[in-house]
């Protein structure tokens, strides 16, 4: 009875390992097509997105492969870690990138919930029989819902795409020049860098959706502080609200830029295609 016991328990658990390898490709799946579709692009987060990738792949199939405690902990290190790199995104930032709620994002954050609750839950099973594995055990279903928790209020409080109530960029339509690095790029009236976005159109802005909480668009009919000679205009947007143009290009902001002269999405090649900072020539 013993042995049969232990066969059945051991067989679970196989089954469980399979299930925790699964839910580390998981996101490494989810983590490869970011990074593919744009994240590469990205000083630091590409090379990080990149790595997550390689670890989730390797780590799923040393899990799959080996019966073994401190693999699977070492899965469940991981998938905490990873959640916790993209709460920290969220919320203030990580090496000048900040991250908005987005259902890939969602995804991720609970595939990793549920591989960190899984795999620790298999290291604690293999630990010998005793109250202290009890406890270990009670305290990663506490930690797998706090974490469940935190993810849950992050998610919550992450930004989504502006309406067109809020007129998108921090100072109106008010634009303006400014020096940034040798090069006078075009601001809102707060100094904020406004860009352009390669797949736009005269006519028609192809930046909608989870797009626009990355790249807010700056609302409504510019007017130009002396020195701008760059022709004005705007445009109406898919759900009726007016976009300033500067020289025929739709404008925005980046969600990365925290302080005024910053340009951290200048070149970014992601949500569809290249963005480049406004240049002013004169």
């Amino acid at each position: 009875m013993v042995i049969g016991a232990r066969s059945e328990r051991d067989g679970w658990l196989s089954l469980a390992r399979l299930a925790g390898a699964g839910l580390l490709l998981a996101t490494g799946g989810v983590h490869l097509d970011l990074y593919l579709t744009g994240y590469r692009s990205i000083p630091t987060i590409g090379w990080l997105f990149l790595l997550q990738v390689v670890t989730a792949f390797a780590l799923a199939v040393a899990v799959a492969l080996l019966d073994s405690p401190l693999v699977a902990t070492a899965g469940a290190l991981f998938a905490l870690t990873t959640l916790g790199g993209y709460l920290l995104s969220i919320w203030i930032g990580l090496f000048g990138f900040k991250e908005v709620r987005t259902t890939a994002g969602i995804a991720a954050g609970v595939i990793e919930v549920a591989a960190f609750a899984l795999l620790a839950s298999i290291a604690a099973s293999r630990l010998p029989p005793s109250r202290r594995a009890g406890r270990l055990a009670g305290t990663v279903a506490a930690l797998g819902l706090v974490a469940l928790g935190v993810l849950s209020a992050a998610f919550a409080t992450a930004g989504t795409a502006p309406s067109a109530a809020s007129h998108g960029a921090p100072g109106g339509t008010e634009l303006k020049a400014r020096l940034l690095g040798g090069r006078r790029v075009l601001t809102n009236a707060k100094g904020f860098t406004l860009y352009w976005f390669a797949r736009d159109s005269r006519t028609t802005s192809r930046c909608n959706g989870s797009c626009t909480a990355y790249w807010p668009p700056v609302y409504g009919r510019p007017k130009a502080a002396p020195g701008l000679d760059g022709r004005l205009g705007s445009i109406r947007r898919s759900g009726g609200a007016l976009q300033a143009t500067y020289d025929g290009h739709p404008l925005y902001t980046y969600v990365g830029d925290e302080a005024p002269g910053e340009a951290r999405g200048n070149g970014l090649d992601i949500n569809g295609g290249l963005w480049h900072e406004v240049a002013v020539t004169g």
